[in-house]
């Protein structure tokens, strides 16, 4: 089975989880929201030396490749990519709403559907809806949520709503398909996704692979007459 090492950087805290496959072999979850890029090369040396694994055990560097926190994003694929050139293994790139779902599928739930969503700030939410074979139904997408959001799919299913841009969801979708719930998401969530790409040979090119942002970012500089 492949020895990966997967890191999320997406969510809310950043963490790390190595996998001997699906054997989970350790985890490290940050505990700020705001000190990935600090946190994140001290926690995976910590998490070899503790656990006294040599780095050169790793097959495979994954991470969650987005959508979700620009810093965040940048700082986890940066990190993964520098491993993966230091180690000559393949780079493996996740969804983060996908790895969100993965989170979902432990929850006890009548739902047909699973939704994902990150809050972008105001009413928009990043989101996507999987079935619980973690197919996807509507592809990943930036959504400015309003009362007949998810309003035709609701109408077959039930669905369930959670991630930090669900608590927005929630003061608009009133439905009796609809339920909310608080999950917690880590790099735990991300191994049998991983695991599926490795054995597939699904791996993401390290030079040119780039963060899914789910929109365009914007600098806050402030304009200026010259």
């Amino acid at each position: 089975m492949p020895f990966i090492l997967n890191i999320d950087t997406a969510v809310k805290s950043a963490s790390v989880c190595l996998a001997d496959g699906q054997n989970i072999v350790a985890t490290a979850i940050s505990p700020s929201e705001k000190e990935s890029a600090a946190w994140l090369h001290v926690a995976i040396q910590n998490l070899f030396q503790t656990h006294q694994i040599n780095l050169q055990k790793i097959e495979a560097v994954a991470v969650s490749a987005g959508p979700g926190s620009y810093t965040g994003l940048r700082v986890g694929m940066a990190t993964a990519k520098g491993l993966c050139y230091a180690l000559s293994v393949p780079l493996i790139t996740v969804s983060t709403l996908q790895m969100m779902a993965a989170s979902a599928l432990s929850f006890a739930t009548p739902a047909q559907l699973l939704c994902p969503m990150i809050d972008a700030r105001r009413m928009e939410v990043f989101t996507a809806l999987y079935d619980r074979s973690l197919k996807e139904v509507l592809p990943s997408t930036n959504m400015v949520l309003n009362e007949t959001s998810f309003e035709d799919q609701l109408k077959e299913n039930k669905i369930l709503f959670f991630g930090n841009g669900s608590e927005k969801a929630k003061t608009l979708i009133n439905h009796v398909r609809a339920s909310f719930v608080h999950i917690e998401t880590t790099a735990e969530n991300m191994v049998d996704l991983s695991n599926e790409k490795f054995a597939q040979g699904q791996f993401s090119d390290i030079a040119y692979t780039e963060p899914f942002y789910g929109k365009e970012f914007h600098s806050p500089i402030s304009k200026k007459n010259y």
